[in-house]
């Protein structure tokens, strides 16, 4: 009989050491194969956009999983959730389903987990100060992973509605992070050694002026060409690394300055297959600024699925 796995149980079972050192491992494997996602545009009846994205992967002989994703921007002005997602996974000697996951957490999860993994090899040693930019469904997700990987002294987030960012941070604080909300995204990016955006931006929302020197961008949010965290210097004047190359491309804050010559292909230095696999030793200058860009990959959700049925399985 199938499984369900809802979002207390992938909480528990996916904690950030864990799911982060899964996520270590199967990128520095090469079993894992992963199409490119698809993205399908779906005219809404009130002239808005929605997206539909479907990203399969498999282990051959051990794991086949798809995730399905809806992303309405639209919701965001009613109070609604503009992400939400289903997985499934299956047996990949039988073909029969194990399992249906809450796609919503196991998203927020992954994604969280693959930028903190990302950061273990960009951000500095000493890094004492981390901003998270947006209050959805990942602020609070991203801030706790990025804490499992460096010491930091003070968590800022940072939110167009305050009182949301408040809300965040004090969630954060109950779990014993040291969280406050700032109300000024330009001071406190300016003081940062880390920067986390988990937005869905169609324009910048962090300028490259506002990032010091050593300092580490993570972009997560804008994943189509149209959407956009950061301006054209936060990228000219970075270290660029990415979670794949093609999917990271197609983002807007890679994508644009790439159709504009302004960055090409080779700036990309590499993405974290090769950073786990050790091709690229990463941050190697702590003047440095380093920049992550993330799109999602199908890589991760099944990563993340198969820890969460090991886990529940033992459990």
């Amino acid at each position: 009989m199938s499984a369900f796995i809802g979002h207390l149980e992938l909480e528990e079972a996916l904690d950030w050491p864990a799911l982060i050192d899964q996520l270590r491992d199967w990128y520095s494997s090469d079993a894992v194969s992963a199409p490119d996602r698809q993205v399908l545009t779906i005219e809404q009846p009130d002239g808005s956009e929605a997206s539909l994205l479907i990203m399969p992967a498999w282990v051959p002989g051990q794991s086949i999983g798809v995730k399905v994703v809806t992303f309405l921007p639209a919701n965001a002005g009613k109070g609604r959730a503009t992400i939400n997602a289903g997985y499934l996974l299956f047996d990949g000697e039988t073909g029969q389903m194990q399992a249906a996951l809450d796609g919503d957490t196991l998203t927020a999860r992954r994604t969280a987990a693959a930028s903190a993994l990302a950061a273990s090899y960009l951000v500095r040693k000493d890094a004492k100060r981390l901003v998270v930019v947006g209050t959805g469904q990942l602020a609070q997700s991203v801030a706790a992973a990025h804490c499992a990987v460096r010491d930091y002294d003070a968590v800022t987030i940072w939110g167009r509605n305050l009182e949301k960012a408040n809300l965040a941070a004090n969630a954060l604080r109950a779990d014993g992070f040291p969280a406050q909300a700032s109300d000024n995204l330009e001071a406190a990016c300016r003081s940062a050694d880390v920067v986390s955006t988990v937005t869905a931006s169609t324009t910048p929302v962090v300028l490259g002026d506002w990032i010091s020197e050593g300092t580490h961008l993570d972009l997560i949010g804008a994943f189509k060409p149209d959407m956009r965290e950061s301006d054209d210097l936060a990228m000219t004047q970075s270290q660029i690394f990415v979670d794949a190359r093609a999917g990271a491309s197609f983002a807007g804050d890679l994508a644009q300055p790439l159709g504009d010559g302004l960055i090409k292909p080779v700036s990309i230095l590499a993405d974290l297959t090769e950073l786990c696999q050790g091709v690229h030793l990463g941050r190697t200058d702590n003047m440095a600024r380093t920049v992550f860009k993330s799109a999602g990959m199908a890589l991760q959700d099944l990563a993340a699925a198969d820890l969460a049925l090991g886990q529940s399985m033992s459990g």
